[in-house]
């Protein structure tokens, strides 16, 4: 078994294929839909490009691109050693991918899930090999973040675990283990903690811009909350939320009526150029903010 496979062509698909290419792996992208498969080679150009505008050396420098291979069919990792889950945040459509890796992949291979709040216990009861399901949740953008929240199971294997890190380690990443739960400890907190500052806006205590300044300005935090949320993308938080307050019953993670506004008026953050901030694009997959929006913008 050799290379990596990646199951999904979005943010974190693309992101993590980067990583591993740019660690010298053979990498495989699947995904169902024509336009992602189209657009995925040209976002990863743009990726590896940024990366090396922003001084960051790839481990093995030439003919990264070229390491990753598009395709349609789930059936083409038969031969991957390590397989990485990046599909939409929604139970259903997960445990169906999973499902289908378990048929085609060996039964040696490893199934890492970027899933941002989804127990890798549920996940792992959708396969045949639960001692060899894990959580590698990377950060957006992936190849600019320099740890990974790695989740371990009960079920997860010590040899799992190894391989995991293994990987990790050759893409110059360090693996922060934690236990099994429904958002982790990143999300279990950092949901909340958006759920509650769109709410302040939706209430109309302050707008986004100072919400966000205040966490900047005031705790030191490298970004605010909202804008936060914008880059992780605010329909991937609504969904986060939505799989919290289903695992949970906590109603507290009930998505609030300006996140649901936002994302149905397609306004999902920096992907498409407008959240609670607004967005200009200067290479694509890597928009640079405008204006702060309030409210009622």
């Amino acid at each position: 078994m050799t290379g990596v496979g990646i199951v999904g062509a979005g943010t974190m698909g693309v992101g993590v294929a980067q990583c591993a290419a740019e660690a010298g792996h053979q990498v495989v992208v699947v995904d169902s839909d024509p336009a992602a498969l189209a657009a995925g080679p040209v976002r990863l150009r743009d990726g590896i490009r940024m990366s090396r505008l922003l001084g960051r050396t790839p481990l093995e420098p030439e003919g990264a691109a070229e390491r990753v291979r598009w395709v349609r069919d789930p059936a083409e990792l038969h031969e991957a050693g390590f397989v990485v889950e990046c599909v939409r945040e929604r139970i259903p459509v997960k445990e169906a991918v999973l499902r289908r890796l378990d048929e085609v992949c060996p039964p040696e291979t490893v199934f890492a899930s970027c899933t941002s709040a989804v127990p890798i216990t549920l996940l792992a009861s959708y396969t045949n090999r639960p001692d060899r399901v894990i959580g590698t949740h990377f950060m957006n953008p992936a190849p600019l973040k320099d740890a990974v929240e790695v989740i371990r199971s009960p079920l997860t294997g010590a040899e799992t675990l190894r391989r995991t890190t293994e990987l990790l380690g050759t893409m110059g990443k360090e693996a922060i283990v934690v236990g099994d739960a429904p958002g982790f400890v990143s999300n279990r907190v950092l949901m909340a903690t958006v759920n509650d500052a769109a709410r302040v806006v939706q209430e109309g205590t302050a707008d986004a811009a100072a919400v966000d300044r205040i966490f900047q300005e005031c705790f030191g935090h490298a970004m605010g909350p909202l804008r936060t949320a914008d880059l992780i993308g605010l329909d991937t938080v609504v969904d986060s939320l939505h799989v919290l307050l289903e695992c949970t019953g906590d109603k507290g993670f009930e998505p609030c009526e300006l996140l649901a506004e936002l994302v149905a008026e397609g306004r999902t953050g920096r992907k498409s150029g407008r959240g609670f901030h607004t967005y200009r694009t200067i290479q694509a997959g890597n928009p640079v903010p405008l204006r702060n929006l309030s409210r009622g913008a």
